[in-house]
């Protein structure tokens, strides 16, 4: 089953080109048709097969895509909108960035697939650090696994120059230990909107940030 046609891709090469309201207000009927029914119909089936896996993940479409509409309070860049759909699947909620899940970022261009922990507040990034430092055979058996390898790559984030004196000693080894995120993300071409097993491609990408993500996911519990 293909959830997407070729119209999903024209709707952002041209908002990309008339990032404003008329234009997006003349063009709302193609936005619903070819962009939010079948990213939500997609959504759907994803949510359906990763609580088969996860039962705490338990959410609707409307519980994990985000707004188009972009926050431009802070922002220099006043185009009211995103070039891109986008939500998160995870037991987390879509506003919990910290807790690993799923996040797919789909437009013209690309389908971005992301997991990992983004962004943690100062206490989760400590626990997150004690892990790494406590289980450091384990982490890195699971950075170098050759299926997460090939689907992700590496781990990314920012890194601090510096680090608190209880990490030093471990971060000679590990030097992962100087992230701030701990994310990992895989860039799909445009064609692979138009698969009959688009979903089966990303749940690939799902299971193979699992394992990583249960080591998250017990840091942060600790």
């Amino acid at each position: 089953m293909s959830y997407f046609t070729p119209d999903f891709v024209s709707f952002f090469q041209e908002l990309a080109q008339n990032n404003n309201r008329d234009w997006f207000q003349a063009n709302k009927p193609r936005f619903e048709k070819h962009v939010k029914q079948p990213f939500a119909a997609f959504i759907q089936d994803l949510i359906n097969r990763i609580e088969a896996v996860d039962h705490r993940v338990i959410m609707t479409p409307k519980d994990a895509i985000f707004q188009l509409h972009r926050d431009v309070r802070f922002s220099q860049d006043k185009s009211p909108y995103k070039v891109y759909t986008s939500a998160i699947i995870s037991a987390g909620g879509k506003k919990n960035t910290t807790f690993p899940g799923l996040y797919l970022q789909l437009n013209h261009e690309q389908v971005e697939v992301y997991s990992g922990v983004y962004m943690p507040e100062k206490e989760p990034l400590q626990k997150i650090r004690e892990h790494i430092a406590a289980n450091p055979e384990a982490f890195a058996k699971l950075v170098a696994d050759p299926v997460f390898v090939a689907k992700f790559g590496s781990i990314r984030g920012e890194v601090n120059k510096r680090l608190s004196k209880e990490f030093e000693e471990a971060a000679k080894t590990q030097p992962l230990l100087y992230n701030k995120a701990f994310y990992y993300f895989a860039t799909l071409p445009t064609t692979a909107l138009f698969q009959d097993d688009l979903a089966d491609v990303v749940m690939a990408y799902f299971h193979a940030a699992q394992p990583l993500g249960h080591f998250f996911e017990a840091a942060l519990r600790s």
